[in-house]
């Protein structure tokens, strides 16, 4: 199973829980994120992990874009990163 980075990429987290440039490795257990933004970026991360490649803009690529549901406060990009 590969390694997916996820990167907070902008955060206005109501909670405070995020910040700007944190980062979180997902290899088989879930990071601390909370309930929300996991339900909408775990589809995403599972593909990821079972080598998918996803629509990013006008290409294919093994990475995505997302942002939380609650009015979209914390934004979140996740990449396969390769086992070194």
């Amino acid at each position: 199973m590969k390694k997916v980075k996820l990167t907070i990429t902008e955060s206005c987290c109501r909670s405070g829980h995020f910040r700007k440039g944190q980062e979180f490795i997902v290899d088989d257990l879930c990071p601390p994120l909370c309930h929300e933004l996991w339900n909408i970026i775990y589809p995403y991360v599972f593909a990821l992990q079972n080598g998918a490649e996803l629509d990013h803009g006008e290409e294919k690529a093994r990475a995505f874009d997302a942002v939380c549901p609650d009015g979209g406060r914390v934004k979140i990009h996740g990449e396969v990163i390769e086992d070194r």
